[in-house]
């Protein structure tokens, strides 16, 4: 069940009817049985593995606090937390793994034929694995254990964060459960304009650009450097606008109950470094990398050297996380070293005197944020490219630009015959005043400067909004970018 089909739009009306008509006492076990109906309409066996993963980690995490003393805590900890990986690793790395033992024995000129299995990867496992880790990590730091099982079973399986996230924090989410809440028709309010925000990013932007970018990383050869740079700056507004409106619909869902999740993007794309971008892009997991892999490898005590290890190392890693294959490898590896390499131009500029005169500089801003987007471009060729050969023969393309704008002409762009001339003119000027009056309002709401418009102005606005999903859809929609992770 996607959040951008028709089952969605009946399950969730159904679910939040039920919800408020029930006495609190009623509402988890509804939300929890409503999310293995979400869950289990994609795959019904894989209900059985969320639902073990869940029974397990409950279980085992208890031993953790049961330990008195601080070596058994270890090997407790360390058990559910390598139950976890394994699991992740059985279902996400196993074709990934005998790839590399295959390619591991052509080197030595043996032979090796893989054992043939048949592994689906189960939606969202990455996403509950690393809650069920964050759990038991925490518990052994010394948080408090998750007292009900129902409580513990919702926040692993709750259906607007259990497919793509956010990555939920226990602490955050639990407390949250144990509230009477009373029904506000702000959360409709707040809710319903996040959920179509959220459809429109994805259903009038990313879908669209995704007919553009397909094209593109399919038949590079087709296109020049110029149409390239397009297509990649087409991937980089795709993935972030499928990935924030999936975010935007999770946490307008939730809202609809009175619960909230974390937020997972604050305009990535206007960081002034990698660093930076790395606070705004899918801050859930930043954090959590920063928080359950780089600090327990050491952080930044110790020497530069080692400070740098863990860094690469977590990146590395944060790329594998997103796909058994080279080319996530690959771009993680290139995060690793870019934050590296900005680490060392900040500690360059700090020894010459120059780097806090420099950084307040409005131009050196401009200058930084626009550089900054196009070297996350890069890494999204990276990403977005089926193979490495394919990704390296686009960037490769991508640097013969400045020789083809010495002859530029429009009628060079094949780019401009993949849609309808029409349509990305349209797009290109409703879209961004939507996204820009939506930032005014929020900003104007949490200042308070003035209160919410009136309904019947809110009710027109998701009127029109309806109608360009209804104009400017694609034919079909595929399903959320990060589904795949």
């Amino acid at each position: 069940m996607l959040f951008n089909s028709l089952q969605y739009l009946v399950f969730l009306p159904v679910v939040f009817v039920l919800f408020w008509l029930m006495p609190h006492k009623w509402r988890v076990p509804l939300l929890l049985v409503a999310s293995y109906v979400f869950y289990m309409s994609w795959r019904p066996i894989y209900g059985l593995l969320i639902f073990g993963l869940t029974v397990g980690n409950f279980l085992l995490v208890r031993q953790i606090d049961k330990a008195t003393e601080q070596k058994h805590k270890k090997n407790w900890v360390a058990v559910v937390v390598v139950a976890n990986l394994i699991t992740l690793g059985i279902f996400k790395y196993a074709y990934f793994s005998m790839d590399c033992v295959k390619a591991g024995f052509d080197l030595f000129g043996k032979s090796f034929i893989p054992p043939h299995l048949h592994i689906i990867l189960p939606l969202g496992i990455s996403f509950f694995v690393f809650e069920f880790i964050h759990y038991a990590v925490e518990v052994y730091r010394g948080k408090p254990l998750v007292a009900k099982f129902m409580d513990f079973a919702l926040f692993a399986s709750f259906f607007p964060t259990q497919i793509a996230g956010p990555i939920k924090r226990y602490l955050d989410f639990i407390p949250q459960l144990s509230v009477p809440v009373m029904f506000k028709w702000q959360y409709i309010d707040e809710g319903m304009n996040l959920i179509l925000m959220g459809l429109c990013k994805k259903v009038l932007i990313a879908d669209n650009l995704a007919l553009v970018v397909q094209a593109g990383f399919s038949h590079p050869a087709n296109f020049s450097s110029l149409d390239l740079w397009l297509i990649t700056y087409a991937f980089a507004f795709q993935i972030f606008f499928d990935f924030s409106g999936y975010t935007d619909i999770a946490r307008g869902s939730a809202l609809l109950f009175g619960y909230k999740v974390p937020i997972n993007f604050n305009l990535p794309y206007l960081a002034a470094n990698v660093a930076d971008f790395w606070h705004r892009w899918h801050i859930s997991l930043s954090t959590w990398l920063r928080d359950y892999l780089y600090i327990p490898l050491g952080g930044s005590r110790g020497s530069t050297w080692f400070n740098y290890r863990n860094l690469f190392l977590t990146m590395a890693l944060g790329g594998l996380w997103h796909g058994a294959d080279v080319h996530y490898l690959v771009w993680g590896v290139y995060q690793g070293v870019l934050l590296i390499l900005h680490k060392e131009y900040v500690h360059g500029l700090e020894r010459i005197g120059i780097a806090k005169t420099l950084m307040q500089s409005k131009v050196y801003h401009v200058v930084s944020i626009v550089l900054t987007f196009h070297i996350v471009c890069i890494g999204w060729v990276i990403f977005r490219a089926d193979t490495m050969k394919t990704g390296w023969e686009i960037i490769g393309k991508l640097a013969q630009a400045p020789m083809e704008i010495m002859h530029f002409s429009t009628s060079q762009l094949a780019i401009l015959q993949i849609r309808d001339p029409i349509m990305f003119p349209a797009l290109l000027l409703i879209v961004p005043l939507l996204m820009i009056s939506h930032v005014v309002v929020n900003w104007l709401n949490d200042k308070q400067i003035y209160k919410s418009p009136p309904w019947a102005f809110q009710v027109s606005m998701m009127v029109v909004m309806m109608c360009l999903l209804t104009i400017f859809s694609p034919d079909t929609s595929p399903r959320f970018i990060y589904f795949q992770f």
